[in-house]
């Protein structure tokens, strides 16, 4: 019997970008039997979802759900098309290749997993990661040095290219709406986790994503790093959420690491306005306040 697989995608104004993931689907050798797109943009895709080469349910947002809502609705639809997987995908990725989704289930099926996610790669660049590994202590950006690990458990870089058994959202919940952006893919790994979840990252197979690079800061040689956010508006919310995983998860580890990486960060830098406002925002995420709607937040 064949996996069936549903694609629950977001979007937020970038109709190229749309049009060339739902391309780069419909090519999929393994054919996803149904695409939820989720619209919260200011300027409508709906006309490039209904050129699609296959069928989409395009669902409009008025509101702007952030990446936390948005895939938590676009999972729903594709749960409710009665999908076995959900393929989870942000606007500006795309599978590297056509054997992508179905070398992921093969892995899922020979490692008897029910979450798997591919390395993500940087466009142009397809021997670069778009996001750092740490391997034996070091952070690497070289697909040559991840690639042949085969398998990397209990590990991944989400939300990008996750497929997921549809019964693990009934076991650990959609994403978290109130992170809005950048800790629900976090919070979502360690809820695995805690649920002893199988899971981890195929090294064999890639999606294409906008690389990070500019936002990893070394402190202390690649022994310790930062990461630094380019806008004020990502800045908070990555900031914020950090903080208030570090609480609800009770990371130790990240908590040290924090309260010494960033202040040595922004010092060496002589920034202490910089420093302030990491510690205000942070500290407001470690109290769990500072949530509620996107316009009543201070940037």
């Amino acid at each position: 019997m064949t996996d069936s697989v549903a694609v629950a995608a977001v979007t937020f104004d970038r109709p190229e970008d749309v049009r060339t993931l739902l391309g780069a689907l419909a090519v999929q050798s393994h054919t996803p039997h149904a695409i939820a797109l989720v619209d919260s943009g200011t300027a409508e895709v709906r006309d490039i979802a209904a050129e699609a080469p296959a069928e989409v349910t395009y669902v409009r947002s008025l509101a702007n759900l952030g990446g936390a809502g948005g895939f938590s609705l676009a999972i729903l639809n594709a749960i409710a098309s009665g999908a076995q997987w959900v393929w989870i995908m942000d606007d500006d990725a795309h599978p590297e290749d056509p054997e992508c989704l179905a070398t992921l289930l093969a892995a899922a099926k020979a490692r008897d997993l029910e979450v798997v996610v591919p390395l993500i790669v940087a466009p142009g660049e397809p021997t670069k990661l778009s996001f750092p590994f740490r391997i034996d202590g070091h952070l690497t950006h070289e697909r040559s040095v991840v690639e042949p690990l085969g398998f990397i458990e209990d590990i991944g870089q989400f939300f990008n290219g996750a497929l997921i058994r549809t019964d693990v959202f009934f076991k650990v919940g959609l994403p978290d709406l109130r992170l809005f952006i950048r800790g629900d893919e976090i919070d979502f790994m360690l809820r695995l986790r805690a649920a002893k979840i199988k899971f981890g990252t195929v090294t064999t197979v890639a999606l294409t994503h906008p690389a990070g690079w500019g936002e990893v800061q070394l402190v202390l040689g690649d022994r310790l790093h930062v990461l630094v956010p380019e806008s004020p508006f990502k800045r908070f919310y990555y900031y914020r959420n950090r903080g208030f995983l570090t609480r609800k998860h009770r990371r130790v580890r990240s908590f040290v690491a924090d309260v010494v990486g960033y202040p040595l960060y922004f010092l060496k830098k002589g920034d202490v306005k910089g420093l302030a406002k990491w510690a205000s925002t942070y500290g407001a995420g470690l109290r769990g306040a500072k949530f509620g709607p996107i316009e009543d937040q201070k940037f």
